[in-house]
């Protein structure tokens, strides 16, 4: 068994796996099928939202795309593993990623943006995280960045072929603190694709005031409370650092998780269709704002 781990002059306070939230089925945007694990309503996912998970050998489930639409008050962050997503938005970005690319878009007071799939073998496989914004920045300016392939921090992690891909925020590897190409996410958000040969682990120091969120889109985790699967999200208590373990598997099956970890914002949450704000009242102003063409003045 392959063993990854951080080496520390002192022990240090591994987080335990809290609670598994399972996935379920949805569909978004003009008919998109998804796998979505939601936590609006949850302190422990803050200042996570949600996570989809866009999975099909089946142009017909996402091909559809998502047609122009609204955001206040949130920001997205899309990760590509195989198919292709195009963003454009009113204010004239427009950018298109791959395989193992990144889009990060901040809604502020307002955006309108499409996301379209391309047609093509191989069918799609990605995800759209929502994080949220703090109360004081959720009229900030809208912004767009994307990150190719290639920008993507990519570091081995043992000879098996156990390895991390650092999307966003700060990290520490091999005992070394690392940037992720995305930093300016709201409340400090970082985003990682592990990957672990079976029976592997790996051991990663985080930020102990962080929320810590591990989705698993291949093979299982083995946690503390037992064998948790694909399409699952594990929430994990306090600590100094995260130990994740891969379930042994057949020959050749690894596991791949997305790590998420952020400040926790501890304000109140309300969400309507594309809108998160603050309060039912800026919700209602929202809706107001874009039917009468002013959300993104």
């Amino acid at each position: 068994m392959q063993n990854v781990t951080q080496n520390s002059a002192k022990s240090t306070e591994i987080r335990p796996a809290a609670r598994v939230v399972a996935g379920h089925p949805s569909a978004d945007g003009a008919g998109v099928k998804i796998h979505r694990v939601a936590g609006f309503q949850s302190a422990d996912f803050s200042p996570f939202l949600m996570v989809d998970e866009i999975r099909s050998e089946n142009p017909d489930d996402y091909i559809a795309g998502f047609p122009p639409h609204p955001h206040r008050g949130i920001e997205t962050l899309t990760y590509m593993l195989s198919g292709e997503f195009e963003h454009q938005d009113h204010l004239g970005n427009r950018g298109a990623i791959s395989q193992g690319g990144a889009q990060w878009m901040r809604a502020g007071r307002g955006i309108i943006h499409s996301e379209m799939p391309s047609q093509g073998d191989g069918g799609m496989h990605g995800f759209q995280l929502w994080i949220n914004m703090a109360a004081k920045d959720k009229m900030a300016d809208p912004g767009w960045r994307d990150v190719q392939p290639e920008q993507v921090r990519e570091i081995n992690l043992d000879t098996q072929g156990s390895m991390i891909r650092l999307i966003a925020g700060q990290w520490q590897v091999a005992g070394e603190p690392v940037s992720a190409p995305l930093l300016d996410t709201s409340a400090n958000a970082a985003v990682a694709d592990l990957r672990l040969a079976a029976g592997a682990e790996a051991e990663l120091p985080l930020p102990a005031s962080h929320t810590v969120l591990v989705y698993i889109y291949r093979g299982a985790l083995d946690t503390g409370r037992g064998v948790v699967g694909r399409g699952n999200l594990v929430l994990f208590g306090a600590g100094e650092a995260l130990q994740l373990r891969a379930a042994e598997g057949e020959v050749g099956e690894d596991t791949g998780v997305l790590i998420l970890h952020g400040n926790p914002l501890n304000e109140p949450v309300a969400h309507y269709g594309p809108f998160v704000m603050n309060t039912r009242e800026q919700i209602e102003q929202a809706v107001r704002d874009y039917n009468n063409g002013t959300l993104t003045d």
